[in-house]
Order: C-alpha cells, then sequence, then structure tokens
C-alpha cells in the first residue's frame, strides 16, 4: 500500500538552504520511481536567522511540527555572530537531539576515491566505518546549566546506566549489520565517568557474542585513525569524544562536505550534513550537497519501508558513480563543480540506475 512520509524540513543558517535545496531535489527524483512511497515536504523557521528576527531559535510551532513528522531534514544551524549571553552559540540542534531524545548519532566514514583523502595508499571503500556517538549525555550534558560563580566555571561528564547501555545496544546492532565489530573509545584510564562506561560496555558486550570488541583510548584513538583507518568497523563514544573524532573522520574522506550524520531515537530521528553553517561561502552557490544528499539516503533507509530502503541504496549508488571521476568535485575537494551541479550530476545517475533497474 502506498504510504505518505511527513518530512519536517529545517533548512536554517548559511549554506543549510542551499544544500538542503539539492538534497530536496534528489529526493523528488526518487520519489517520482517508488509508487508506493510519498514525501510530504514542508519547511519550517529554526536557526541563528530565525532567532534574529523572532527571539527564538526553535519556536513552539517548529518544534511541534517535529514531532509529528515522521523523519526531519535538516541543513546547518547556528552563526559564529550570533551568540547567547553567555558566549554560545545558538544550537537548536542539540535542543532538539535532547527534546526528541535522539541518543543515537550515526556519522559514516566512507571513502569515495583516493583523491579525497590526505592519507595515502587508500582507495575507494578502504576506509569505511561508523562512528556511534552518544548525544544527550556525557560532558554536554549540563551545557544549559549554570555552573558559574564567576571565578570558576565547571562542566559535568555525565554517563547514566540506561543512557550508555541503550547506546552500546544500538551499536552492536548496527556491527551486526556490518562487518561485527565494535571498538569502545573512552579515557577510563584516568576518568571514574568513562570506567563506568567501559564496564557497562563490557556487560552488554556478552549479549553479542557474535561481535568482536575492544576498547581504545580517545588519545591513542586519534593516532589510530590517521595511521590505520581501515581497521575500524564500528566505534562507539562519548558525546564529546565523538563529535571531536567525527570531525577527524570526516577529514580522512574529504572534509565535511562528505560527512552525512543521523540523530537517531526510539521514535524520531533528525538527519542532516554534519558540516556547520559556513558563513565564509553562504550564498556563492558552491558548497558541497554530498554529506546532505547522503543524510537523505540515511533518512530514507531510516524509514524502512521496502520502497524508501531500494530509494537510499540508489542514491549511494550514484553518489558512488559520479564521484568516480575525479573531476567532478565542488571547491572544497579542489574540482569547480557548484552546488546544484553536483546535485544535477547525482540526479543524472540516478536517472540511469533506475532506467536499468526497469529493463
Amino acid at each position: 500500500m502506498e504510504r505518505t512520509f511527513r518530512i519536517a524540513v529545517l533548512p536554517g543558517d548559511g549554506i543549510g538552504p542551499e544544500v538542503i535545496r539539492e538534497a530536496v531535489k534528489v529526493l523528488r527524483v526518487i520519489e517520482t520511481h517508488l509508487q508506493d512511497a510519498k514525501f510530504d515536504l514542508t519547511e519550517y523557521p529554526c536557526g541563528a536567522a530565525c532567532f534574529l528576527a523572532t527571539g527564538e531559535a526553535l519556536p513552539a510551532e517548529t518544534f511541534e511540527a517535529c514531532q509529528r513528522a515522521d523523519a526531519i531534514l535538516l541543513g546547518a544551524m547556528g552563526m559564529p555572530s550570533v551568540r547567547l549571553p553567555d558566549g554560545r552559540e545558538i544550537t537548536p540542534q542539540l535542543d532538539l537531539r535532547e527534546k526528541l531524545d535522539l541518543f543515537c548519532g550515526v556519522r559514516p566514514i566512507y571513502l569515495y576515491h583516493a583523491c579525497d583523502t590526505p592519507l595515502k595508499g587508500y582507495g575507494p571503500g578502504e576506509i569505511d566505518f561508523v562512528i556511534v556517538r552518544e548525544n544527550t549525555e556525557g560532558l554536554f550534558s549540563t551545557r544549559t546549566a549554570n555552573n558559574s560563580n564567576g571565578e570558576v566555571v565547571s562542566d559535568t561528564l555525565r554517563i547514566t546506566r540506561k543512557g550508555a547501555c541503550r547506546l552500546f545496544r544500538a551499536a552492536f546492532e548496527l556491527a551486526q549489520t556490518r562487518r561485527r565489530h565494535l571498538t569502545l573509545v573512552d579515557k577510563a584510564n584516568v576518568l571514574p565517568s568513562m570506567a563506568f562506561f567501559r564496564r557497562l560496555f563490557l556487560e552488554v558486550a556478552h549479549e553479542y557474542p557474535d561481535v568482536t570488541i575492544d576498547c581504545c583510548y580517545v588519545d591513542a584513538m586519534a593516532l589510530y585513525l590517521l595511521k590505520s583507518p581501515q581497521r575500524f568497523d564500528v566505534i562507539v563514544t562519548e558525546n564529546m569524544f565523538g563529535d571531536i573524532l567525527s570531525d577527524l573522520g570526516a577529514g580522512l574522506v574529504g572534509g565535511m562536505g562528505m560527512a552525512p550524520s543521523g540523530d537517531i531515537g526510539e521514535r524520531a530521528a533528525v538527519f542532516q550534513p554534519a558540516h556547520g553553517s559556513a558563513p565564509d561561502i553562504a550564498g556563492r552557490g558552491i558548497a558541497n550537497p554530498v554529506a546532505a544528499i547522503l543524510s537523505t539516503a540515511m533518512m530514507l533507509e531510516w524509514l524502512k519501508h521496502p520502497s524508501t530502503v531500494r530509494g537510499a541504496k540508489w542514491i549511494r549508488e550514484a553518489v558512488r558513480r559520479t564521484l568516480q571521476q575525479p573531476e567532478l568535485r565542488t571547491p572544497d575537494l579542489g574540482g569547480r563543480l557548484r552546488t546544484s551541479e553536483m546535485g544535477d550530476l547525482i540526479i543524472k545517475e540516478i536517472e540511469q540506475l533506475w532506467c536499468v533497474s526497469s529493463t
């Protein structure tokens, strides 16, 4: 039976609207080839520009729409010049994670071509791992608290049994769909919170005897990702560590324009490119839309409809085929393509894939 999925679209700030425009273009083309899946796409205001205009970064009507939606597609939020009185940037994307309990941050890292990595000797698919980041606890847990007396400021690294165990189970289940290897990243040699984190990980590991595990300190992981990224399959870690390692991982495969992401809970999910709003290039039409388009593929896969899962495969294959040609790159990867041109090339490959599949 045909299913219509309600998608809340939050274009956001800076290059967000530009890359989301290409993601929506791709989604609409996919829709024309899916007989039993349609998409009701509605844009809502959110972000730094919305804050300047209305005094709210995440208006109540936008949040209510996100609660009703089957999935949320987000561009980029925040601008360096728009800050709260305490100096922090406006970050409604973090508010969404916490209010919707999107505890599982999924950050795929995949190398499409040797020309896109600063490392020597790696070809397509030889760097292929996923970072699973805890999104609602860790060092971000007290970000909205007033923990200053004017002389000292403190942040708390919070780990709970419930929060850690549900994250670990999600990571193990993901590893079961891949190469069945899971690496915990922590700082258990120094921090009691991280020792507790590791103890819970080892407890949950007994539930998944078919998955091989290992544990690594975060400083060592920064080294290993540079020296031997091919050894990793799924990596699970705390909020702040995951934030940092995700950017490092993106750098291994071409940069933030190649880094999709999904923030997933039990009943809701947000999909967005992992990059920021990049105000220095906003409005110039040169932003890389690949991360936004691949985030759309993640969304289609998460919806779990047979047709949307098929659409996700088409998008990933279309991106792979497009990037086989080193000259087909946006400026962040040394090329000359404009944002819309990259989107159009990926759409061209999707059309060809559909023609082949329909014969």
